[in-house]
Parts: structure tokens; C-alpha cells; sequence
């Protein structure tokens, strides 16, 4: 399993199927943010993240332009990506509470990181031809993670494609999705036979500024998690 992750990794980060994207992630790598002219940016596909031998999969949107895209690890770098760890840490998924770089000696436990979209998309906005562009990545990731149990999709985006995934390969992943299909929300928990699927708002600023996501709501989904499983 651990070999066919890595050649999955290696598979995403050469990917270069979607013209949009890679002018994107390329020109977001070149022009780069003030605040890190003196930084390489990875401008590449980002590959998922975490413990091979996961229960927990945690799947969001697509990486940040100035965050993932930069980093080269899942909600590394940005501000999403600190409430994201610091909650993951309080939870014990995580080794530490900060994420800045690859190389800073995070590790998860039990827990599995990845997203529907690999590329940093303009306006955080796939479209749906660069999401049936990207589906492959995650049809391929979730088999390699047997030991899944519980999904905890980052925004309706994210949990619309897990959805997608389920209806159309459910039968080889064991998996069965209603019809209609479950409808998105902060806490809103669904079984699919093989797996729990369990919504959460995204830990975008829009959401932890605004006071629509706050850290307690973030931790009690990992409880809901933990009880699911």
C-alpha cells in the first residue's frame, strides 16, 4: 500500500492535465507574496498527507495559492491550515500544532489529509472539467487507505465530490449513496455502508473571521468522528 501511495504522489505532482491550472499554480509560484519573495514555491499538484494506516480521511476544496501551492503538503502555510493542525493536535491526530513546511516534523496519526482539486484554482473555483480531471487522484487515494472508516469533507464542494465518487464506483468501495443525495452541513453525518461521511465547515477565513466556523465546532467534528468509529 505504502509503494502504490507513493506512486500515486508521483503521479499528482507531474500532472499537468489542466492548462488553467498549471498557467495559475506556475504564475502564483513566479510572482510570489511579499511576505515570501525569499521562498521557493512548490507550484505543483499537491499530493495527500498523513498515516498510511488511517481511519480518519479528511478531504478539502483544493490548495491555497500562497499556502499549499507554496508548501507542498496539504493546509500547510496558511490560515486555514493553523486552525485546521491546531485542532487536529488537540485531538491527538496531529504531532504538533503549527504546519509551515514540509520538512517541520508533522506527522498525523490516524489521520489521512488530502483534496478533491490537487492545483490551486483561480478564486478557489475549480471547474467541473478540472474536478473530472483531479477525480481519478481520489478514486485511486481511497482504496489505498483501507482502513478508512469515518470522511470528514472541508465544505460542501469537497463533500459534493466525495458524493461523486460513492455514486459512481460505491459498489467497488462498498459503499452505497442515497438518493437523493444527503444534503451538506456543518455536523451533518451520513453513513454510506463502508464509511461515515461527516460535514464541516471549511477553515477558510471567511468561515473562522466571520465566526461561522469556530475552534469548538472544529474539534467537536473530530468527536463526532471518534464516536463514529
Amino acid at each position: 500500500m505504502r509503494s502504490s501511495l507513493t506512486t500515486l504522489e508521483s503521479d499528482v505532482t507531474a500532472c499537468r492535465l489542466c492548462p488553467r491550472l498549471v498557467a495559475w499554480r506556475e504564475h502564483i509560484a513566479s510572482t510570489k507574496r511579499a511576505a515570501y519573495a525569499d521562498q521557493t514555491y512548490w507550484g505543483r499538484p499537491v499530493p495527500g498527507f498523513g498515516d498510511p494506516d488511517a481511519w480518519l480521511l479528511i478531504v478539502g476544496l483544493a490548495p491555497g495559492a500562497h499556502g499549499s501551492n507554496r508548501t507542498g503538503r496539504m493546509f500547510t502555510g496558511d490560515g486555514s491550515g493553523q486552525w485546521l493542525y491546531r485542532s487536529l493536535h488537540r485531538a491527538g491526530f496531529a504531532s504538533q500544532a503549527v504546519a509551515t513546511a514540509r520538512d517541520d516534523g508533522l506527522t498525523l496519526t490516524g489521520a489521512w489529509i488530502t483534496a478533491a482539486v490537487r492545483c490551486a484554482p483561480p478564486a478557489n473555483k475549480p471547474t467541473p472539467d478540472e474536478w473530472a480531471a483531479c477525480r481519478p487522484f481520489l478514486r485511486r487515494e481511497i482504496p489505498l487507505l483501507p482502513n478508512v472508516r469515518v470522511i470528514v469533507a472541508l465544505g460542501a464542494f469537497a463533500w459534493q465530490k466525495v458524493l461523486d465518487v460513492g455514486r459512481e464506483d460505491g459498489g467497488d468501495l462498498g459503499w452505497t449513496v442515497p438518493r437523493p443525495a444527503p444534503a451538506f452541513g456543518h455536523g451533518a453525518a451520513h453513513d454510506l455502508g463502508a464509511v461515515r461521511l461527516i460535514g464541516c465547515y471549511h477553515p477558510s477565513q471567511q468561515n473562522t473571521f466571520t465566526g461561522r466556523l469556530t475552534e469548538g465546532m472544529l474539534d467537536e467534528v473530530w468527536g463526532m468522528a471518534k464516536r463514529a468509529l
